[in-house]
């Protein structure tokens, strides 16, 4: 397998891990845990470096995963409190911790490769140097170990899948059941401090979060449906990765920053383009509701003075634009919608309600 596959795998696997936990954050309104946990894990992986004096020892990653669960724990505290809300709390805990790990690292570990620009944007070009073999197979080590992350967040997912669906949208039935929405909640955290963990060392914090956040919220946008919200993400977030892999090629450019770019760029073509909560949808909707309730307006005007003395001077074009204080072009525009629907036609320059716009004249006077 060439270098340019592996470093796909590597990040395809890593956008696939980070995606399913981040389908749960966004529904529970806590994008920026991700945030919050992906840079507080600096904190244990510079005390593990001490500890034991190398970057590739399995204590590194258990103090990583401690510190995002040490985030969770504090921001709950804080939360508890009632003085503080949530976004606050996550706002006071992590850039502490993170601060912390960014002093150790830049006071004491100048001289190893642990420094702060890997950190933050990740090195995926370097994947394929470092490689181990697995049951015959010699590939990078990020196939491996995300591999493994995303095959926990899978049987995790499975196995619990029904009680964190109940967790996330009705917290207090799953309570009355029996589940523990506290004990899922840790769970999901712990899940989602492993896969920071893992694709930490791969794709840098800042990718870490874009994939997490940005391809759940694209799919949330496009669907109401829980396992297919779960799919689009795999998908947005693999897209992503590959994608950014040919753009930052092309502009020869850090390859994690060019991914995290790309997963904005999809999250911005689904905000636009989603047919139901997109806003060109939205604004076809907007229209569409404003087009409706000026010939509403209309057929109610109409019915108001019909069969009235003054009814040819109140069911004339002008006088509409004059009483109803409507934009010539408006009114116009209104008049025609409703010719085309057969709700009003015109005679010798008045307009009169046909049968069908009577009645629908009635139901709306009837509301």
């Amino acid at each position: 397998m060439s270098p340019q596959l592996e470093i796909q795998l590597v990040a395809s696997i890593v956008a696939a891990a980070c995606a399913l936990p981040g389908v749960f954050l966004i529904l529970r309104r806590m994008a920026m845990m991700s945030d919050a946990i992906s840079h507080s894990i600096l904190l244990g992986i510079a005390v593990g470096f001490f500890l034991v004096g190398h970057t590739g020892h399995p204590l590194l990653i258990a103090l990583a995963a401690a510190s995002g669960i040490l985030t969770v724990s504090l921001v709950e505290m804080l939360i508890n409190t009632r003085r503080v809300r949530e976004d606050a709390a996550i706002g006071l805990v992590f850039p502490v911790l993170f601060s912390i790990g960014v002093i150790l690292i830049s006071r004491f570990a100048g001289d190893v490769h642990l420094d702060v620009d890997a950190v933050l944007l990740g090195e995926l070009a370097f994947a394929p140097f470092n490689r181990m073999t697995v049951l015959g197979l010699h590939l990078p080590q990020g196939v491996w170990v995300m591999g493994s992350i995303l095959f926990v967040n899978l049987l995790f997912i499975a196995l619990f899948y029904k009680e964190l669906k109940l967790a996330t949208f009705d917290p207090a039935l799953a309570a009355a059941l029996g589940f523990s929405p506290v004990l899922l909640h840790y769970g999901l955290m712990s899940v989602v401090s492993i896969t920071a963990v893992g694709a930490f060392d791969h794709v840098g914090s800042i990718l870490v979060v874009a994939l997490m956040i940005a391809p759940p919220a694209s799919a949330y946008l496009l669907t109401h449906s829980l396992p297919r919200m779960l799919g689009l993400s795999l998908l947005f977030g693999v897209a992503a990765a590959i994608g950014g892999y040919w753009l930052a090629r092309f502009l020869d450019a850090n390859i994690a920053g060019a991914m995290a770019s790309m997963t904005g760029v999809f999250f911005l073509l689904t905000l636009l383009l989603a047919p139901e909560q997109g806003l060109l949808a939205r604004s076809r909707q907007r229209r569409r509701r404003r087009r409706r309730f000026a010939v509403e307006m209309l057929l109610v005007h109409l019915s108001r003075h019909e069969n009235e003395p003054e009814a040819g001077t109140e069911n004339s074009l002008a006088h509409l634009v004059e009483e109803l204080k409507w934009q010539p072009n408006f009114a116009q525009a209104a008049v025609y919608n409703a010719q085309a629907e057969a709700f009003v036609q015109r005679q010798n320059g008045l307009l009169l309600l046909t049968e069908q716009g009577r009645q629908t004249a009635q139901r709306v006077l009837a509301r």
